[in-house]
C-alpha cells in the first residue's frame, strides 16, 4: 500500500469548490473563542461541502494567523459571514427556512445516531462556546438539540471534534 500524493487526490480548485453543489447546511459558531477551533471547523466544512459558516459574537474572523494555521486555506473556499448576535443570525436563518439544530446537552436532546433528516430541508448546526456551550437564548430558538453520545468519564468534546462528528453524520445522512 502506498500513500497517495496530493496531486493524485483530484481535489477541487477553490473556484470549482465555489461552483460545486453543497449540502444544505450552515454551521453557526456561537461565541467560539479559539481561533484554532474556528480554523478546524472551516477545514471540516470544506471537506464535506457545507454551504457556509456563520461566525457570531466573540468568534474571530479571517484573516487571522491562528485560524489560517488550522484552516489551511479553507477560509478561501468556504463562504462565511460574521454576525454580532447569534440569536439574530438564527432568527434570520429560520426566516430563510432553515431548521436549527443546536449541538448541546439539553433536556429532550436527541442522540445524534437517531437523528432523521429530510433531503428537502435546510439545516443550521449550532456549536457553542468551549466552556459555556450554546447560549440558552439560542437553545430556546432551536428546533431541536442534538447530543453526541459519550461513554467515558468526560461530559464534553472539543468543539472542532464535535463539529467533525456532527458534520460527517449530517453529510452521511443527507448523501444516502
Amino acid at each position: 500500500m502506498r500513500k497517495l500524493l496530493n496531486e493524485e487526490l483530484e481535489r477541487l480548485s477553490v473556484g470549482e469548490f465555489k461552483e460545486s453543489s453543497k449540502i444544505p447546511v450552515v454551521v453557526v459558531l456561537d461565541n467560539v473563542r479559539s481561533q484554532n477551533n474556528i480554523g478546524s471547523v472551516f477545514r471540516t466544512a470544506d471537506a464535506f461541502r457545507v454551504e457556509g459558516i456563520f461566525l457570531c459574537g466573540i468568534s474571530a474572523t479571517p484573516p487571522h494567523r491562528e485560524i489560517h494555521k488550522t484552516a489551511l486555506g479553507a477560509t478561501e473556499s468556504v463562504h462565511w459571514e460574521y454576525h454580532e448576535d447569534t440569536a439574530t443570525a438564527i432568527k434570520g436563518l429560520k426566516e430563510e427556512g432553515y431548521r436549527i439544530l443546536s449541538v448541546e446537552q439539553a433536556e429532550g436532546a436527541q442522540s445524534l445516531e437517531n437523528l432523521i433528516l429530510s433531503e428537502n430541508q435546510k439545516y443550521a448546526l449550532v456549536l457553542g462556546h468551549e466552556i459555556r456551550g450554546v447560549d440558552q437564548r439560542v437553545v430556546d430558538l432551536s428546533d431541536r438539540c442534538i447530543e453526541i453520545p459519550q461513554y467515558g468519564t468526560k461530559h464534553s468534546l472539543n468543539i472542532s471534534v464535535a463539529a467533525g462528528i456532527v458534520i460527517w453524520e449530517v453529510f452521511r445522512k443527507l448523501s444516502l
